[in-house]
């Protein structure tokens, strides 16, 4: 999707006023929340996006340096702002589930915030860039970022930074901190917020990590994540036994005795005979068809006592699902979930499958509103322009509730 024109911009500039001024409440001043409604439009506008030079002489109405210094240096706190349209957004989409994600921010040089040479999955290679994580709101129909941290590498910590930090305005609480965790700290900002997902969905970048599956049990979040296929799990008639007390010492606490399996060697032991052949989901291409299986399975690895306690000392019961593609030796992806047993295996395909709206959206995100194209290097800049790029999208989202189009036919 491209920039609009000034004239289709025209035809709802009215809501788009009403819409900044509520979601920039919080802004302490008049010119602040002018110059945040001002840029909304900026991004809306078609045009090169890669500076806000030509951004200001679109809008004819703002003189670059004062929209530059609002987004790159003023000290308005995003906060509220992301608050205020995760509410909004919430209430709007009724979301089926929040999506975990992670985008590249290319950067030519090594001066920008949290920049380092490191793999994107949005080049699909290594390359010179800022990491940014976000949690979103989705549906089968639209998408909207709710939070955002930005990806800080562990060289970002050491003393010789120390300078390159205080260019870019990096807090002195603001340390690294692995991907996964910065995804459990939105989660706890937006229970703060009065907000939580009906499931987490997340690739197996997150899925894989078994602290993070632990985090979200203990905050009570059911997921599905994909995992990858030698993560290690137990069938669920396995129990814990607990060996002979010999009299000294503590009593033995339960365990189990057997060695785990890998995820694919479950899915193996099921065979093909277990699988189901359905349809997931109608869309523009047509039929979205697979085979899958589905198992209830026990999660192996360090388990944390708590967790472990609430389930009487076994390990916790899951769902594997496994996508078995027709004339495949082997499954090809795997997901697990923490969703209740009487789930039905489509409910399951659908929300595994779901992540692709994100994908979508990110499209618009940078394509048409320029997510990855912030020219400031400071961490309160890419705070801000992230922020408000999130809620330029999710006012063109709103505005497409509003004026659905006509359903393709399957």
């Amino acid at each position: 999707m491209g920039g609009l024109t000034p004239a289709e911009l025209a035809t709802f500039r009215g809501r788009l006023e009403a819409f900044a001024d509520d979601i920039f409440v919080s802004l302490p001043r008049a010119d602040q929340r002018a110059h945040g409604e001002c840029y909304l439009r900026g991004l809306m506008l078609e045009g090169r996006r890669e500076s806000i030079e030509p951004m200001a002489q679109r809008l004819g109405e703002v003189h670059y340096q004062a929209l530059h210094h609002f987004v790159a240096t003023s000290p308005w706190d995003w906060r509220p702002v992301r608050r205020r349209l995760a509410e909004r957004l919430v209430a709007a989409l009724a979301p089926t589930a929040w999506v975990v994600d992670d985008t590249g921010f290319p950067k030519d040089g090594p001066c920008s915030v949290g920049v380092q040479r490191q793999y994107t999955g949005t080049l699909g290679k290594r390359a010179n860039c800022q990491l940014g994580v976000s949690v979103n709101a989705v549906t089968e129909h639209a998408s909207c970022p709710l939070d955002w941290r930005l990806f800080l590498p562990e060289g970002w910590d050491e003393e010789a930074m120390a300078t390159r930090r205080a260019a870019c305005h990096l807090p002195e609480q603001v340390h690294h901190r692995p991907k996964w965790q910065l995804v459990v700290d939105m989660l706890d900002e937006l229970a703060g917020w009065q907000l939580s997902p009906p499931v987490l969905l997340a690739d197996s970048g997150y899925g894989e990590v078994g602290e993070f599956r632990w985090g979200l049990d203990a905050r009570q979040v059911a997921y599905v994540l994909e995992v990858r296929a030698d993560t290690s799990a137990y069938p669920e008639q396995v129990r814990p036994t607990v060996a002979p007390h010999k009299g000294r010492g503590r009593r033995p606490r339960p365990r189990s005795r057997d060695r785990p399996s890998s995820l694919r060697q479950l899915a193996m032991a099921a065979g093909q005979q277990a699988c189901v052949e359905l349809i997931w989901r109608r869309g523009s291409k047509g039929l979205q068809r697979g085979r899958f299986l589905a198992l209830r399975v026990r999660p192996a690895g360090v388990t944390p006592r708590r967790l472990a306690r609430q389930h009487g000392g076994e390990l916790p019961v899951r769902w594997l699902l496994a996508e078995w593609p027709v004339g495949k030796p082997e499954p090809a992806k795997y997901w697990l979930a923490s969703l209740p047993e009487a789930t039905p295996l489509v409910d399951l395909v659908r929300l595994a499958r779901l992540r692709w709206r994100v994908e979508q959206d990110y499209r618009e995100l940078k394509g048409a509103l320029g997510l990855d194209h912030f020219e400031g290097r400071g961490f309160p800049g890419w705070h801000h322009h992230v922020t408000l790029v999130s809620v330029a999208h999710g006012f063109l989202t709103l505005e497409r509730l509003r004026h659905p189009k006509p359903a393709a036919s399957a």
